[in-house]
């Protein structure tokens, strides 16, 4: 049997963030501002062929183990495995305060 591949999905909220980092880094160097936006793009893909490949996050109370975290660049990208998507929930800064949700 064969597992069907899930679809990435990019809700606003998280679509927003990313631009936002993106313009944030992007004032002091256009050409880093790409790289971080394309790796985290490029990592988020990725997950379709591995969803769990990153730890359970640890700051979503009553986790399911549907959803999980992971690092690049300083950015936090939190997502949720279902059974057909893989849902980017967020992208921010690890300076920042985490949001428990």
């Amino acid at each position: 049997m064969v597992a069907k591949k899930r679809k990435v999905m990019w809700p606003r909220i998280s679509r927003q963030q990313l631009q936002q980092a993106y313009t944030h880094i992007k004032q002091d160097s256009p050409q880093n501002a790409e790289k971080v936006r394309t790796a985290i793009i490029q990592s988020t893909k990725a997950l379709v062929d591995f969803p769990h490949r990153y730890t359970i996050d640890k700051y979503k109370e009553n986790n399911d183990g549907s959803f999980r975290a992971y690092e690049l660049y300083h950015f936090r990208i939190s997502y949720q495995v279902t059974e057909f998507e893989i849902i980017i929930l967020r992208v921010r800064h690890t300076s920042m305060k985490p949001f428990m949700h």
